[in-house]
């Protein structure tokens, strides 16, 4: 009934050989053997003996490997509005389209480039845009180490830059390219993987200036609309009101979305009477808010609900009468007061109906 015990000894067997098989050849490999040196006896004293068959000799081996770069190839960062980049491209290039309110694409693109270049306090070395082309002067893309105040402050390196920009025949979508014309440094050498890492660097900077240029020239469109959107005035029946130049029917569409956005909540919507009837609540700022720029926009307006009667005027602009809770029409001193803050918040958030 003893069975079991080959069984076991044949499993304990194959067990260790397999145990064994885990140990590659390296493990004999020279530098994996460590000899120290031999015990240093007095000169005038008896030297121990030595078999000659068991003798090593000491070696050193250099174990640190040269020092290599693992950061990866720098990306294309399509970080503004209508820009795009080619898969598996060997070049720094960037593709852009031409967005609402830049009426010329190329100087659009230029005014980027020279804003990065007076960014780092350089100059245009050769400005041949008629040829698409625009070479920088001197300027370090790689930032200094911050050091204490008594040190001096060296760059790591300097370099210069080519532009170049290419426009379709329809002048709706344009690239831009940028290759190394020249670099200096005393601490680092320029490899491909650096070179690569700089001319992407530098797009990128000019598609941050791109992207911030942009917003702002959005801001200003809807800062123009939202102060031809909203004058003071008079309603048919002589009470003061918000003057607008679109047309009923579009402010009616509109009304609830800018409205709500200062603030206000829309309880009901009237089509057939043409009233809208919101309620409004100032809104509390925070600490954060201060610290970050964004505080709310509050009006001169005491919280409450409130009625708008949207009407047309004998010229055909279209009114907003504003009623309180028991019906009483809001006095011109009031509209007018609710009319400027109004225009500011279209101003400082860009809004308009």
């Amino acid at each position: 009934m003893q069975y079991w015990v080959p069984k076991a000894l044949t499993l304990g067997v194959v067990l260790g050989l397999s145990g064994c098989s885990v140990f590659t050849n390296d493990t004999h490999q020279k530098k994996n053997y460590r000899v120290h040196e031999s015990v240093q006896v007095p000169a005038d004293l008896e030297q121990p003996y030595q078999d000659k068959e068991f003798q090593m000799n000491v070696a050193v081996y250099e174990n640190d490997a040269e020092p290599q770069s693992f950061r990866p190839p720098q990306q294309v960062l399509t970080l503004a509005k209508g820009s795009w980049a080619e898969d598996k491209e060997d070049v720094a290039r960037i593709y852009f389209d031409k967005n609402d309110g830049i009426e010329a694409l190329d100087d659009f693109i230029w005014a980027a480039v020279e804003g990065v270049i007076n960014n780092h306090q350089s100059s245009i070395e050769n400005d041949d845009r008629r040829n698409g082309k625009l070479t920088t002067g001197w300027y370090s893309i790689i930032e200094a180490e911050d050091g204490w105040f008594w040190e001096t402050v060296t760059e790591v390196s300097k370099q210069r830059f080519e532009f170049t920009l290419s426009q379709e025949d329809h002048q709706r979508t344009a690239s831009l390219e940028v290759k190394l014309v020249d670099y200096q440094s005393d601490k680092v050498a320029l490899d491909g993987m650096l070179r690569q890492q700089l001319e992407v660097r530098a797009l990128n900077e000019v598609v941050a200036e791109f992207d911030y240029r942009y917003r702002l020239l959005e801001v200003e469109l809807r800062k123009q609309q939202g102060v031809l959107s909203l004058d003071l005035g008079y309603d048919n029946a002589g009470n003061a009101a918000l003057i607008t130049l679109a047309d009923r029917s579009t402010v009616m569409e509109r009304l609830s979305n800018f409205l709500e956005r200062v603030n206000f909540t829309i309880i009901r919507i009237d089509g057939e009477s043409n009233e809208v009837l919101v309620r409004y609540k100032k809104p509390e700022s925070s600490v954060w808010d201060s610290i970050w720029g964004e505080e709310a926009s509050t009006l001169n307006l005491a919280d409450g609900d409130y009625t708008i009667s949207v009407g047309v005027t004998d010229d055909e602009q279209t009114s907003l009468t504003w009623s309180d809770a028991e019906g009483n029409v809001l006095d011109a001193k009031t509209m007018e007061t609710l009319q400027q803050g109004l225009v500011t918040a279209l101003r400082n958030r860009g809004l308009s109906i």
